[in-house]
């Protein structure tokens, strides 16, 4: 039977560019003999509901082409499908962590080139209450004020106009208690920012957890304790380097299953996106897509 493959595209992404970069892919696919079909979102979901529709018309490669946002929901309609289709990446967003991750390339041209590969890597995938996610899951207001960034900023300042709503926030952030409990352990404490990562990539920082592996099958948690100005320079210099786990106000471990509360009012960031008030449950789906790499 011929093979078949759905390329979903997001038309916003990359400064309203993804449009023009179909036909290449479409090119180099029909030379690996796919049959194609081409969709494009128009509104939230659209995407997850287009992979359920591959999975379920058991197509064997999904290609995204979008930003983390696209890739998240083309994820959350391929994880627990009987069918799984490869995943193609092409990466439009402001950050793209999980290309960053998988040392893709983040120029989309030569990121289409990949799909001439036939090398794949499987990775893990993290499951959020009823969600998926690839990347991350932050806990604090900084987490929180990256809700405020509006497409119109990501468009005009890329990735650091995560770190201008970050910035505003510092001088009048708090710690809140919050207790983890993960595998067979608890950790309870006051945190400024809680960080679960999947990838060594979060937020284009491609050192924040450098010990992190695509499908090492573990969660990298780092709980930032309540920290002045001072000290907190000091953490993000840890971050730039790679060593933020060795640092006195940070507290370091791995998990492959959590569950985070507090007795505060407290909202999740998953993937750069929104998530769920805590409390909250996280696991790792080991090694639960494939994804080719060049």
């Amino acid at each position: 039977m011929p093979k078949k493959a759905m390329i979903i595209v997001n038309p916003s992404s990359g400064k309203e560019e993804a449009v023009h970069y179909v036909d290449k892919i479409e090119e180099i696919l029909r030379e690996k003999d796919y049959e194609l079909q081409t969709v494009k979102t128009k509104k939230e979901f659209d995407a997850t509901n287009y992979c359920i529709e591959a999975c379920e018309g058991e197509i064997d490669l999904v290609v995204s082409l979008g930003g983390d946002g696209t890739l998240h929901e083309t994820i959350n309609g391929m994880v627990g499908q009987a069918h799984r289709p490869r995943l193609g990446v092409i990466p439009l967003g402001t950050v793209n962590d999980f290309a960053r991750a998988l040392d893709l390339p983040l120029n989309p041209e030569e990121a289409i080139e990949v799909l001439r590969s036939d090398r794949t890597k499987k990775v893990d995938v993290g499951k959020f209450n009823q969600q998926y996610f690839v990347n991350i899951v932050a806990v604090g207001a900084i987490a929180e004020a990256t809700f405020e960034v509006s497409p119109e900023q990501k468009t005009k300042f890329g990735s650091l106009a995560y770190f201008i709503e970050g910035i505003k926030t510092l001088a009048s952030s708090q710690s809140y208690p919050l207790s983890v409990e993960y595998d067979d352990k608890v950790w309870e404490g006051d945190s400024f920012l809680f960080l679960a990562a999947l990838t060594k990539s979060t937020g284009g920082f491609e050192r924040l957890s450098p010990e992190a592996k695509v499908n090492d099958g573990v969660l990298h948690c780092y709980a930032i304790k309540e920290v002045n100005m001072i000290r907190l320079a000091s953490i993000i210099t840890s971050v730039l380097r790679g060593s933020i786990k060795n640092d006195k106000d940070v507290e370091y471990f791995t998990a492959k299953k959590l569950r985070i509360s507090s007795d505060k009012n407290l909202h999740t960031n998953v993937d750069g996106e929104e998530g769920d008030e805590l409390p909250v449950s996280i696991e790792v789906k080991p090694e639960h897509i494939e994804v080719i790499v060049k």
